[in-house]
């Protein structure tokens, strides 16, 4: 990219937080330049190790980097800049911060989102003037976010998902060989509007303690869900859920990630020169102007006007009864955002090496049953120094990539009581430990499920005789953190 890696430095009292923002063209570029932390082997270990019983006691220290940024970016011709927009978004959280040498952050969290405006929310944004020259040509980037303490010690480099570039909004009518372009249902979008393509005019709809306003400082993830409206669904207020594209003319609701602050059900339709129109069903695609039509009131569309949001009541228009005369603040610009977050927790130990290369998670596979039963963990930045743990108990663990780790899991009995026979179902998180102490904590846990009627290759041995107690079963189920799962079978 034409512009350089810029470091953020902002003072309160004594204690700084640098935050630094770079750009790589690719995940696997990005975790081959980041330096390797020494760790020390098995025999090494400091004292302070965490026993099994130290893991889950010590969830309340955990320590969470949350990155959130728009899907894609605009390029930017000449000496225009086109900003990101909305802006590159940090959360830190979690009382774990608040322990021994993080004070300082903690502390100087409050000055920064007292500095946005926002310190009940523990947020920063970061930077406001990241461009993409056209002298750049790459087509994909990502993020990287490097966080260090008071004292210039580096907490670690955290990177973004992938952003995709583009010249300019679409206006083409959008298909499967553009889906990443498309607003899937259930995703999460980011809605702005700004006066005259002038960026000191952008206001963001936003969630503040629970009210729905215009901020210039900060904007919201939502989630937008398109379905239909049921009068006999009333566990979902009426509001049944369908699966694939948004497109216009549907009814959607958004829905604030961080609150669960939702808007009515609403039609989006599309905006074109200053009006909604009415008669379009295509698919809504990234940095599309839109408008969004009340259910209870087809006159009434959703409006800024200063910091509030009210209804404004549009107009048709007399030349073509398919279109509404919309105002500037009934117009918006939508964009989906991608969120990545890292969780890590110190516990007893005494880290001094970044936390990075950060292992990431992303799938499961089981191997095997019974009480021999193998679990593959898919990934990225896997290394020879992290062992798998289920709850409070060591797996052991054998590295085979730097995208697969493979673990011997643990007998039931180890979280039974002794009892290989279960009686109930046991849950219990998985999560990868570093040798030197550092739990990084995944949204995957291990589910042990009680076998009702074991198969006849179970129940009777090769000389005829029953097993002792019952075994587990399992299978695999992915979703959203944090409620992956894997069983086993």
């Amino acid at each position: 990219m034409a512009w350089s890696s810029t470091s953020v430095l902002v003072e309160a009292t004594s204690y700084p937080i640098i935050v630094s923002w770079t750009s790589h063209p690719t995940n696997h570029t990005l975790v081959s330049k980041l330096q390797q932390p020494t760790i020390p082997s098995s025999s090494e270990r400091p004292q302070s190790h965490r026993r099994p019983s130290d893991l889950g006691r010590e969830a309340h220290a955990d320590q969470s980097v949350t990155i959130l940024h728009a899907k894609v970016a605009q390029k930017s011709y000449g000496n225009e800049k086109r900003f990101f927009c909305p802006p590159p978004c940090v959360y830190i959280t979690g009382h774990g911060w608040k322990m021994g040498p993080f004070t300082t952050i903690s502390t100087h969290l409050k000055f920064l989102c007292h500095h946005v405006g926002l310190a009940e929310k523990n947020s920063a944004v970061l930077h406001t003037s990241l461009f993409i020259s056209d002298q750049d040509k790459r087509k994909h980037f990502c993020l990287l976010l490097r966080l260090f303490l008071n004292n210039r010690q580096e907490v670690g480099s955290f990177q973004s998902r992938m952003i995709k570039v583009i010249s300019k909004p679409s206006q083409k009518r959008q298909s499967m060989k553009n889906a990443d372009l498309c607003i899937s249902s259930c995703s999460r979008v980011a809605l702005f509007n700004r006066l005259r393509s002038q960026t000191v005019s952008t206001r963001y709809l936003s969630v503040d303690r629970g009210a729905f306003i215009a901020s210039a400082r900060h904007w919201t993830a939502f989630t937008i869900t398109m379905g239909k409206l049921d009068d006999q669904c009333a566990e979902q207020g009426g509001f049944v859920l369908s699966e694939g594209f948004i497109c216009y003319g549907c009814v959607v609701q958004l829905v604030c990630t961080e609150s669960g602050a939702a808007l009515p059900p609403m039609v989006i339709r599309k905006v074109n020169k200053q009006h909604a129109i009415l008669d379009v069903d295509e698919p809504v695609s990234q940095l599309h102007k839109c408008a969004f039509q009340f259910r209870d009131n087809p006159h009434a569309y959703l409006c800024l006007t200063n910091d509030a949001i009210i209804e404004y009541q549009a107009p048709f228009s007399v030349r073509d009864p398919s279109k509404v005369v919309l105002n500037d603040g009934s117009c918006w610009t939508i964009i989906g955002v991608e969120v990545v977050e890292f969780t890590f927790n110190q516990g007893l130990a005494c880290i001094t090496t970044p936390v990075s290369p950060f292992p990431v998670v992303t799938g499961l596979e089981v191997n095997g049953g019974g009480h021999v039963a193998m679990l593959e963990i898919h990934g990225e930045n896997f290394t020879p120094h992290l062992k798998v743990w289920f709850g409070n108990g060591e797996a052991e663990t054998m590295y085979k990539s730097p995208k697969s780790l493979l673990c011997v899991v643990p007998d039931v009995s180890v979280f039974s009581d002794g009892w290989r026979c279960l009686r109930r179902v046991i849950t219990v998180p998985l999560s990868l430990v570093r040798l030197d102490g550092l739990i990084y904590r995944t949204s995957y846990s291990f589910t042990y499920t009680p076998e009702l009627q074991p198969p006849p290759s179970a129940r009777m041995t090769a000389g005829g005789g029953k097993r002792e107690g019952g075994m587990a079963h399992s299978s695999l189920r992915l979703s959203n953190n944090p409620k992956n799962t894997s069983h086993l079978i």
